[in-house]
């Protein structure tokens, strides 16, 4: 349906003569005033005829926002078929215009030129910035079907079972969790069937008080805006899992953030995958932001030239941004945004055993993931059946690599593009799951979107497909360190980040202010060796900057003063060590600190080094 809405001081009209699709109509409806209008010159269109219903309700919803918006005080309903050539059925389009028309009445005058009719009319537009509107309402073709997937998803049937440690395949409900209480916290939630948290998840105060991260109001709810220090965390995190993607050779692209909600391939992919949209408008069409790197990825790849003997061919993107209009009530700080950093690899395979043997290097390098942000995690491993009973073996060596009992969720029938996934999972301070790292078999998407290589015989064949994020989103996995900090402070332990992932490695503190320029030189040795050191030069006690160090989880606080200077030593407390102070030469730290970020990525932190110079952002 086209719309073209006109704020009106008065619109005259007068139907002069009948086409042959005129409807019937009274006298009184062949010659109208009305004043103070809001004028919907409308086009009912083919796809209309799709979901009637909808269409009404839709465009309904759009004069009602105008109107009131505007502030008019009488709506007119004007059939305008010059809007589009592409027109409805004359039956159709007299329904749906009376359906507006009726829906609108109940709360509001309305008036309603007839169809089908030669009319003369006289309007005189008001000429203020809102006074000439076009929108186009769209249904099917996507939207539709989507929100009938995620109904769908909701009526798959599953069932849940534990594989333990022996191989052995436990139902749930049966399973002894007493040696394994965080996978009972697992299973109760993938069970609960809610992802509504009842109190704000304490990682939100934390990203606020550590001036990481905060809500942005100027934007939609689930867009962030994220401070220095909570910027340096985010790209360290990017680069790292960058790095891991580079050094297992997947080659990295860059794709657009929206496409054509009307294109063929990608319009019936939609179908498949039940999430929700942003729909952004340009011109006469409709697109969507993109909530994974699939679909770019997808059209590169049929795009390319692939042998058998490139098998396997890893595509991979770090997403700025991914976007999913999550319900609001599931919102919450970095565990479920509406925009998030989502690293993406899609990887094509010959046959189901290179996807497995794939599989497998992707699930250890998730692993290695984990390890490197010290997160403890639970394993769920969703898929068909009769996949499972095809390959039993397969699925009991993924569960002796993580050397504990994983979660086993399977499908009677396989309603995803995928036949089999892991999920890391991780539990926070509320008893809440949230997925990280997973990789999925992709059995699907490579016929639909003609993916294909040459094979041995010169023939042309559909690979299979991983898709895999080894990280899962960035954002969501400084939520998981946050939340584990928190759980750490409550079980009386010192809380900190990651060493590398720490904006302030070492804070320097001059016992007073004849100490500063010396601090001034070691900060320097400091940063020409690649870590992040700064100054606190403020005018405060001691006792008053340590416990401001303290708060923010500074990993190493070196005291500087005359002994210090007179032994060339440091007086440093370790946090990691739960506070004890140290005597350190400034080689001996920087090595220490060295061995302990070795593999890890360094970027500078962008504050002022000096405390005295920088600002407060809350």
């Amino acid at each position: 349906m086209k719309l073209l809405l006109i704020h009106a001081d008065y619109i005259e009209y007068q139907a002069k003569s009948k086409t042959k699709l005129a409807e019937e109509v009274p006298e009184s409806m062949k010659n109208q005033r009305a004043e103070e209008s809001l004028v919907a010159f409308i086009a009912v269109e083919k796809s209309d005829e799709e979901d009637p219903k909808q269409v009404i309700s839709k465009a309904c919803e759009e004069i009602e926002r105008v109107y009131l918006e505007v502030k008019a005080k009488n709506i007119v309903v004007y059939p305008y078929a010059h809007l589009s050539s592409s027109l409805a059925k004359p039956a159709i389009a007299v329904d749906i215009l009376k359906g507006i028309e009726g829906k609108l009445s109940e709360k509001y005058e309305v008036k309603r030129a007839p169809f089908g009719w030669y009319k003369a009319f006289e309007l005189r537009c008001k000429g203020h910035p809102l006074s000439e509107l076009s929108r186009e309402i769209t249904v099917g073709a996507g939207k539709e079907e989507i929100s009938k997937a995620v109904i769908a998803e909701q009526k798959l049937k599953k069932e849940y079972y534990i594989l333990d440690l022996d191989g052995r395949l436990v139902p749930a409900s049966e399973f002894d969790f007493s040696k394994y209480p965080s996978l009972k916290i697992f299973y109760e939630y993938e069970t609960s069937g809610s992802r509504i948290a009842e109190e704000e998840p304490p990682h939100i105060k934390l990203m606020k008080e550590h001036e990481l991260v905060d809500h942005e109001p100027g934007s939609d709810p689930g867009n962030l805006r994220w401070y220095p220090k909570g910027e340096l965390i985010k790209s360290l995190l990017e680069e790292h899992v960058n790095n891991i993607h580079a050094d297992y050779q997947a080659m990295r692209v860059e794709t657009p953030v929206m496409y054509d909600f009307e294109h063929p391939k990608l319009s019936k992919y939609l179908h498949r995958f039940p999430a929700r949209q942003y729909v952004v408008k340009s011109d006469k069409k409709e697109y969507f932001l993109r909530f994974a790197a699939c679909f770019g990825q997808y059209l590169i790849k049929h795009d390319m030239t692939i042998s058998y003997k490139h098998l396997p061919v890893r595509l991979y993107e770090l997403t700025h941004y991914s976007f999913r209009r999550e319900q609001s009530g599931e919102l919450s700080g970095l565990k479920r945004l509406r925009a998030f950093t989502m690293p993406d690899m899609h990887t094509l395979c010959k046959d189901m055993e290179q996807a497995k043997e794939e599989f497998i290097n992707q699930y250890k390098l998730s692993m290695k993931w984990m390890k490197d942000l010290d997160l403890e995690y639970d394993v769920a491993i969703r898929l068909v059946k009769d996949f499972y009973e095809e390959n039993e073996t397969f699925i009991r060596e993924l569960s002796k690599l993580v050397g504990k009992p994983i979660l086993i969720e399977l499908w009677e029938q396989r309603f995803f593009y995928f036949v089999m996934k892991f999920e890391f999972s991780v539990n926070d301070a509320l008893n809440k799951a949230a997925t990280l790292s997973t990789v999925q078999i992709d059995v699907e998407n490579a016929e639909r979107f003609d993916i294909t290589y040459i094979d041995e015989n010169g023939e042309r064949k559909h690979p299979l497909m991983l898709h895999a994020s080894i990280s899962g989103g960035i954002d969501r996995n400084l939520y998981a360190i946050l939340e584990r900090e928190w759980i750490k402070a409550k079980e009386g332990k010192k809380p900190m980040l990651p060493l590398w992932l720490s904006p302030t490695q070492v804070r320097l503190i001059p016992v007073a202010e004849g100490h500063i320029e010396y601090c001034e030189k070691l900060l320097k040795t400091l940063q020409e060796n690649e870590i992040r050191a700064d100054l606190d030069d403020e005018s405060l006690t001691l006792q008053k900057k340590i416990r401001n160090a303290e708060k923010e989880w500074i990993p190493f606080i070196a005291v500087v003063g005359d002994k210090e200077i007179a032994e060339n030593t440091l007086s440093v407390r370790v946090r990691s060590e739960g506070g004890a102070q140290r005597t350190m030469t400034m080689r001996e730290l920087i090595d220490r600190i060295k061995k302990e970020t070795k593999g890890r990525p360094f970027k500078k932190l962008t504050l002022p080094a000096k405390l005295s110079k920088r600002p407060r952002f809350r």
